[in-house]
């Protein structure tokens, strides 16, 4: 089914009635596979030819079976699809990959250029009733920027490669007082239906200009041409195009330029879309216009303070922050610099930055130095040392350093703060977490 919930229609396809007989299927298939066949088509339409070939081909395999007709008949593709709905076994998407999501009437296809060495997709309006152009295709990119340049914005200039109208003969593609036919293959009209899938089992039927007549509707003889186009109606323009990504920007935000895609006769030209990609960064990360990032903080600083540059920021500024002493920084402690993040893309406002404290310890060597460890002693407090009622016995046993995170096997619940994943318990999680804003 399309994005509208319109069957497709194979009997369309062979161009025959629903309540065709056999023999009539078979007629039908034999015309128009003779119609299609590469080996009668002028070279540059064999490739067209052939999937327009293998989508009849197709259509006729489904359609002259009595098990597999019944089938769509009733489920539709649907259920030649999904055999458990009835008889039949041939897949919807190997269907859709032979109809290549060509044309349904006439020679199938259309060509655009979009940029080289950057993949394009896009859609094509249909036909309107007010006698207003048809809007063509939009030619979509996924392009990547960097958070530095999504912070700072940036300006990019990129060769773009596209058809337009030919100027000799204004689109037409004859000469100057030549008399063109209407087309054969599109009866004039200019424009051919054409079937895009746009995901398993989904496609939708869109009109598409006629790769005969170029969307024309008119054809001219060889020597009524124009020398200067051929009859193809377009000319490639090579040029330089400019977007801006504006300081702010977000992850799938769109930048248009509208009317730089490739333009076909009787069309309104389509747009170049940009879709941001936001690429991942090493140190930062990013939530709307909040920023996060982890600092490194010795256990000296954590306990006695500083005053120091922990980060440079995505602009290049160093940013320093003040710890006094009187208070001790604790291991994932957030410490929220107000404004900070990212800015936003109207005023001058910004988001905030979270500093996440990442705790330097001390290193096995120092630890190792006897000397080191009376030095911490004597200066450090004891603190209280829990109490216990007399014991009969007493075991000393072995123990390993592990990470809850990583193995949680054997661990009780609730012990040390864990929770069971199946835990009913709807209380908030973790412990009470400190955040001081400097």
């Amino acid at each position: 089914m399309n994005a509208t919930g319109e069957t497709i229609d194979l009997y369309e396809v062979l161009g025959v009635e629903k309540d065709a007989s056999k023999a009539e299927v078979k007629k039908a298939y034999h015309k128009a596979a003779l119609a299609h066949h590469p080996d009668k088509q002028p070279e540059h339409l064999r490739e067209e030819a052939e999937i327009k070939f293998k989508a009849v081909s197709s259509a006729y395999e489904i359609l002259y079976d009595d098990e597999k007709r019944a089938t769509y008949d009733q489920f539709g593709i649907e259920g030649i699809n999904n055999p458990g709905m009835g008889a039949g076994g041939m897949d919807f998407e190997d269907f859709i990959n032979m109809m290549g999501g060509m044309g349904m009437g006439g020679m199938p296809g259309m060509h655009f250029h979009g940029m080289p060495g950057m993949p394009g997709m896009g859609g094509m309006g249909g036909m309107r009733g007010d006698g207003q152009k048809p809007r063509g295709r939009d030619v979509v990119h996924q392009y990547e920027v960097t958070l530095e340049d999504l912070y700072k914005g940036k300006t990019v200039k990129f060769g773009s490669s596209r058809n337009v109208l030919c100027s000799s003969c204004k689109g037409t593609g004859g000469k100057e007082g030549a008399k063109p036919k209407d087309c054969s293959n599109c009866e004039g009209t200019g424009s051919t239906t054409s079937l895009r899938q746009v995901g398993r089992n989904m496609v939708t039927r869109e009109e598409v200009p006629c790769p005969v007549c170029h969307g024309n509707g008119k054809i001219f003889k060889e020597k009524e041409k124009c020398k200067k186009c051929k009859g193809a109606c377009v000319k490639e323009e090579k040029k330089v195009l400019e977007i801006y990504i504006p300081r702010g920007a977000k992850n799938g935000e769109k930048i248009v330029l509208a009317g730089e895609a490739d333009e076909v006769p009787g069309y309104t030209t389509g747009d170049i879309i940009f879709v941001v990609d936001e690429k991942d960064h090493e140190s930062f990360a990013r939530a709307n216009a909040d920023l996060t990032h982890a600092v490194k903080i010795t256990l000296q600083e954590a306990i006695c303070g500083f005053s120091r540059v922990v980060l440079q920021h995505l602009d290049g500024r160093g940013i320093s922050i003040e710890h006094k002493k009187g208070t001790m920084l604790k291991q994932g402690q957030v410490l929220k610099v107000a404004g900070e993040g990212m800015p936003h893309k109207r005023g001058e406002n910004k988001g905030d930055l979270y500093l996440i404290v990442d705790l330097i310890w001390p290193d096995e060597e120092w630890l190792a130095d006897d000397n080191n460890i009376a030095k911490v002693k004597a200066v450090l407090p004891e603190g209280p040392i829990p109490e216990f009622e007399s014991m009969e016995h007493i075991d000393e046993v072995p123990f390993v350093v592990t990470d809850l995170d990583a193995d949680n096997e054997g661990v009780p619940h609730g012990a040390s703060g864990w929770e069971d994943e199946d835990s009913d318990d709807d209380g908030e999680e973790g412990g009470n977490v400190q955040c001081q804003q400097q």
